[in-house]
């Protein structure tokens, strides 16, 4: 349904502006024009003085709703997964993988293309996390999933053939020819979970490397005679660092630090959520492992952290509050960013004419209200796409 919202606080490319109507029709954004200007025919939705922005990107989610992707790769685990994470803002994820077998890997591939097929909303590709690890950076992932990248392997990350493949590997698993290859099949190949010197992931980074998965978590360090992974991405400007800000991966004096060394527009948030985001239950099962929620931070039996229980307004929040970033700034970590590095900046991550309407409206507290994906109302969309999905309908 063709839309006018008014009444709103919008999120322009750098400032915040009153007065402007945000014109939605079929399901892209027509205009922002000035409050009188706007045309009388469309549906006019008062959105009471709330701020207008992109609809959030997350690239890393592992699970959300009391659904782990691993455990259950199918159209209905994505479409749970993406409905638990609408409600804190994202209209825009990559359901993850974390390291498993070759045919949970070609289920996620596979549940990831029907879902996009049928139009589950917010789904933008699929994030493939491991196997290609190093055993020493492993963290959480098991080990015993590890494998090589060989040709197999290849074909699988390449056969998606909708929206976006992202892998996370370890550089120094594999070359810098398989790395440009992967790039020019139009993979998006992010390093994480590496112990890879500065030499092996400037190398990597030349082959087409476009990004840090986690910066500082699971990888090698920042030290003194070694630059290592960390020092070899923020000494890259050109590509992109995902960052955990929950106050726990990292510590807000680190990544205060990182932001001083390289520019803003490099950075984007993610949640690397497991299941307990947007759920009551705050412990599960990760590869016969028993994950709890512990201040906030989800953590294995041996303390190690295992993803998160964060959402993207809690990120934007936290970005705003200990990273001390002005809040257009850290809105832009969390949409225009993500969605260059996914490649889809033409038509994600700005409210501006002929981009999609994927949508979020917050309170003063930055906590969500509303949300849009393709012009379509959350308030709507849930009943509606329940039973198209195979999901329970609420309300």
């Amino acid at each position: 349904m063709d839309t006018a919202l008014f009444n709103a606080r919008v999120l322009t490319d750098n400032e915040i502006v009153r007065g402007k109507t945000v014109l939605i029709q079929g399901g892209r954004i027509a205009g922002v024009v000035d409050d009188a200007a706007a045309p009388r025919a469309l549906v006019r939705h008062d959105l009471a003085g709330g701020l207008l922005v992109p609809g959030f990107i997350d690239t890393q989610v592992n699970g959300g709703g009391g659904v782990l992707f691993n455990d259950a790769p199918s159209v209905g685990s994505i479409a749970a997964i993406g409905a638990a994470h609408r409600r804190f803002g994202t209209t825009g994820f990559m359901p993850t993988l974390i390291s498993g077998d070759i045919e949970t890997l070609e289920a996620a591939i596979d549940a990831t293309r029907q879902a996009m097929a049928i139009g589950v909303p917010g789904v933008l590709g699929v994030h493939i996390e491991g196997p290609f690890l190093s055993v020493k950076r492993k963290g959480i992932h098991d080990a015993s999933k590890f494998r090589t990248l060989d040709e197999a392997a290849f074909r699988l990350l390449t056969s998606l053939g909708v929206g976006r493949t992202m892998l996370t590997l370890a550089p120094e698993t594999t070359s810098p020819a398989m790395i440009r290859r992967l790039t020019e099949a139009g993979v998006i190949v992010a390093a994480g979970h590496t112990n890879a010197s500065y030499v092996t992931l400037r190398a990597a980074l030349d082959h087409g490397l476009r990004g840090f998965t986690h910066l500082f978590n699971a990888m090698s360090p920042l030290t003194s005679r070694e630059p290592g992974a960390v020092g070899a991405a923020l000494e890259d400007q050109a590509s992109w660092c995902g960052i955990i800000v929950d106050g726990k991966h990292v510590d807000p004096v680190v990544l205060r630090i990182a932001l001083r060394a390289k520019r803003h527009d490099r950075f984007m948030l993610v949640t690397d959520a497991m299941p307990t985001v947007g759920a009551s239950e705050k412990s599960f099962f990760l590869q016969g492992q028993l994950i709890t929620v512990r201040n906030g931070v989800c953590v294995g039996e041996s303390g190690a952290l295992a993803g998160s229980d964060l959402d993207m307004a809690g990120a934007v929040r936290n970005a705003v509050g200990m990273l001390d970033l002005e809040l257009p700034d850290a809105i832009h970590m969390a949409t225009r960013n993500p969605a260059a590095f996914l490649r889809l900046d033409a038509e994600l991550g700005r409210i501006a004419p002929g981009y999609r309407a994927d949508l979020t409206l917050l309170d003063d507290d930055l906590r969500v209200l509303e949300t849009w994906i393709d012009g379509v109302d959350s308030r709507s969309s849930d009943q509606a796409d329940a039973p198209r999905l195979g999901l329970p309908s609420h309300g």
